[in-house]
């Protein structure tokens, strides 16, 4: 019996050391949502996945490169991309998950008709983000923009305003709380859904579940192709996955697989 219990132990040992931890930063939801999910799953493949909620978008990048955390999901690839430009990081994609699409909200109007002149609108701060809110703002027919702006336009790029819309630039979680103070604010959908906003009820305009803005899993080139990586990247294109969005999120985050 003691021989029984001893080869028990050691297998429980070499099990315990064959398990490979993942660290991965998330914004809460649905990214932190969504990991917390597929814990299980994982863990019976030997993967230990340890979600670390952030709240910004700039450290969980630069946590990753810098290799305290091994990987992060809450950023598109657009948002990548200029990060890396701007930063000089070489992150990659291992993976694109799910599209939320974005809107725009009021606390003080039911429409976007109901804008007064001069109206205060605020917007992401960040280039792409606040490229992809001017050029909802552009789909809308609130603004105009110049020829060939893209996803880094920015309030020099507006052609026409014909509202006067007075439009500022402030952090993207700082938007919600100052939705009371101002007469639009363009929220991404995660910060949306964490202050409690439903945006395919409550957004005034959103963007189509065609939102080329697809929520990535984002690594390092040494770490991509980890057997661990593999495994949470499957993981996130699971069926079981797609059905956890689904019937979380009702259309205010789309699988994009």
């Amino acid at each position: 019996m003691k021989k029984l219990i001893a080869a028990l132990a050691a297998v429980a040992a070499i099990s315990a050391q064959a398990a490979e931890e993942l660290t991965v930063a998330a914004t809460a939801v649905p990214h932190a949502e969504i990991l917390e999910h597929i814990k299980p799953a994982l863990a019976k493949q030997g993967v230990e996945l340890d979600v670390k909620v952030f709240t910004d978008y700039v450290q969980p990048n630069i946590q990753v490169a810098e290799e305290r955390l091994d990987a992060n999901f809450f950023q598109h690839q657009p948002y990548l991309d200029e990060f890396n430009k701007g930063r000089g990081t070489e992150l990659v994609s291992v993976a694109g998950v799910h599209i939320e699409p974005f809107g725009a909200y009021s606390d003080k109007h039911t429409s976007l008709d109901a804008l007064p002149e001069g109206a205060n609108v605020v917007i992401p701060n960040d280039a792409t983000n606040g490229g992809r809110a001017l050029l909802l703002l552009d789909k809308a027919g609130l603004i105009t923009l110049k020829d060939g702006a893209g996803i880094t336009a920015t309030v020099k790029d507006i052609a026409e305003n014909p509202k006067k819309l007075q439009i500022r630039e402030l952090e993207a979680a700082t938007l919600p709380r100052v939705l009371t103070q101002v007469d639009l604010a363009l929220i991404n959908t995660n910060y949306a859904l964490e202050a409690g906003l439903n945006p395919t009820k409550d957004a005034l305009i959103i963007e189509g579940n065609d939102s080329p803005y697809v929520n990535i899993l984002v690594a390092r080139p040494d770490n991509k192709d980890s057997a661990a990586m593999q495994k949470l990247a499957k993981a996130l294109h699971s069926d079981e996955v797609k059905q956890f969005i689904d019937e979380q999120y009702k259309g205010a985050v789309v699988p994009a697989f």
